[in-house]
């Protein structure tokens, strides 16, 4: 008997094992999305063949596919909200995934997804008829989720006359690490570079990924050398994919049976190789190995010290001119996040016959013809010097043979009453002539010319006011107006606010 029981609990731990995996990912969504029916321009027919054999393997893979074809600027920001909002009712330990297949742009640096419906005739278009990639991501963020992983298969050709000889090839460069950690990007072709269509059912891109994605649990960045290597193969050498990852867990496309597969926990730190070190690893190796080893690395590193190593073509050449491309639009990358006419000065010094130029250019003049807003209120504040609030200001010293009067040049301020004329304040002369003067807080003796009287004058009292009532304002108000006759600014005591203005 309890050999049995023995057996029974046995078998169900094999099968709790095998089920971890799945358990672990419980929750996987997809939006696969695929843009064939283009009405300004040729239709592609391989983003319509791509989407659907994406969405039967991943679907395969235990995802809940959605399933968009041939969509209109609306209808995509709709598919994308709804997307949105199904990660959020699923929970924060989703694993979301958007494939995307159809025209991609870059302009002005940003990247947009083109929809079905955009018939651009200039590259100021392009922005008020397609959706921005960036938008896409920050939905995306903006959800709480385990993991976001975009896959892009929009680095064609820009097929649109008007605007594709000063729009920037392929897309701009984007940088997962500096966003929220858990992100995954890929493109079908580096940035600045565009991708093949294809001869078959399927584009290059596609075709090798579905290849590689269904075997069992293969981690995703091992899953995305494979397509790299074989792009760049059956290709030779014109297309080499490119991804961005700030993940933090593993992934698997399809997981397998023992419980080592399971995605659970951090995902083991790999340490970045120098040249110097893929220098030494490379050594001595055939060229054709050692150029399916940076290609499937995809550093900036390894590319570094292949050129360094082996110039033969067709290696050589195309390891350099995967280098150099990369550079620049790391440069360009960086260029747009500045955003200014010294950083695109820069870029343009650095690489002066791109086919960024033309772009770099424009915003150039776009930041020089930037209207200036002059900060007329500051420019009003720094004219009146500071007042010191910790410190009172002592009251003013009035001279003995000067009338009081009032001190308020408003034409509509009644004259004060005869018996409120405060009274000069006269003291008998205690002292000689060459003794120090009486000291008096608060008050500085003034000599009277024509006798030996120290005069003290002490400071108005308040006078009753019986216009319109007057609000008490701080020792120092400044005041901005407005209106057909100018602004104006003002300063006065705090007794009686006195208010002058200037127009301008």
């Amino acid at each position: 008997m309890f050999r049995h029981a023995l057996r029974a609990a046995l078998l169900a731990g094999s099968l709790f094992a095998g089920l971890t995996p799945a358990l672990a990912e419980s929750s996987r969504l997809a939006l696969v999305i695929g843009q064939s029916a283009y009405r300004s321009v040729t239709p592609l027919p391989n983003p319509a063949n791509d989407a659907n054999a994406m969405a039967k393997m991943l679907g395969e893979a235990g995802f809940d596919v959605t399933r968009a074809a041939d969509l209109s600027q609306r209808d995509l920001n709709r598919e994308v909200g709804d997307f949105a909002a199904k990660i959020a009712s699923k929970g924060p330990d989703t694993v979301a995934l958007v494939f995307y297949a159809g025209h991609g742009l870059q302009i002005d640096g940003e990247n947009y997804l083109v929809p079905v419906d955009v018939d651009p005739r200039r590259e100021a278009d392009i922005p008020l008829q397609a959706v921005r990639l960036n938008d896409l991501l920050n939905t995306l963020n903006s959800v709480p989720s385990r993991m976001r992983i975009l896959l892009l298969d929009a680095c064609r050709n820009n097929p649109f006359p008007a605007i594709n000889q000063n729009a920037g090839r392929g897309l701009a460069l984007v940088d997962t690490k500096t966003g929220a950690p858990g992100t995954f990007l890929s493109y079908s072709t580096s940035p600045g570079a565009e991708a093949e269509d294809g001869t078959g059912a399927n584009s290059p891109y596609t075709t090798a990924l579905l290849e590689a994605a269904r075997e069992p649990g293969l981690p995703i960045e091992q899953a995305f050398k494979r397509v790299r290597v074989a792009v760049n193969k059956v290709t030779e050498g014109r297309q080499t994919p490119w991804d961005s990852s700030s993940l933090t867990e593993d992934f698997r496309f399809v997981v397998s049976a023992g419980a080592s597969a399971a995605n659970a926990g951090p995902r083991p730190v790999v340490a970045k190789r120098s040249v110097d070190e893929w220098k030494r690893s490379l050594q001595g190796k055939p060229i054709e190995s050692a150029n399916e080893i940076i290609v499937g690395d995809g550093s900036v590193e390894a590319y570094e010290a292949f050129v360094a190593l082996y110039t033969a073509p067709p290696y050589g050449p195309q390891a350099r001119e995967w280098l150099d491309l990369h550079n620049r639009m790391a440069a360009w990358n960086e260029a747009v996040l500045i955003n200014t006419v010294a950083s695109y000065q820069e870029f343009l010094v650095r690489y002066p016959d791109s086919d960024l130029t033309p772009t770099a250019r424009k915003l150039i003049e776009r930041l020089r013809n930037r209207p200036i807003v002059t900060p007329v209120v500051a420019a009003a504040n720094a004219a009146i010097p500071p007042v010191n609030a910790a410190a009172p200001a002592p009251p003013p010293v009035v001279p003995a043979n000067v009338a009081l009067g009032p001190t308020c040049p408003c034409s509509q301020t009644p004259p004060a009453r005869k018996s409120e004329t405060p009274k000069r304040v006269e003291e008998k002369p205690v002292r000689k002539r060459d003794e120090d003067p009486p000291k008096r807080a608060g008050r500085t003796p003034r000599r009277d010319p024509g006798d030996d009287v120290v005069v003290y004058a002490p400071p108005p009292p308040p006078r009753e006011y019986y216009g319109p009532p007057v609000r008490v304002v701080p020792p120092v108000s400044i005041g901005i107006g407005g209106g057909y006759g100018g602004g104006g600014y003002g300063r006065g005591p705090q007794t009686y606010p006195t208010r002058r203005g200037y127009g301008y």
